[in-house]
């Protein structure tokens, strides 16, 4: 829900090594949501169609 850089540039990759089930629900479609499905994750943008 944060626009900060930090959260522009996660390591998907690792991030989805510490989940159970790997969602990426974004609220600020800051990602792409080809890498994102990519990396494995289920991607929800909000407002994105």
């Amino acid at each position: 829900m944060t626009e900060w850089d930090a959260f522009r540039a996660l390591d998907l990759g690792r991030v989805k090594s510490l989940l159970n089930e790997p969602v990426l629900v974004d609220l600020r479609n800051i990602y792409n949501p080809h890498e994102v499905e990519a990396a494995g994750f289920a991607y929800t943008g909000v407002g994105r169609r």
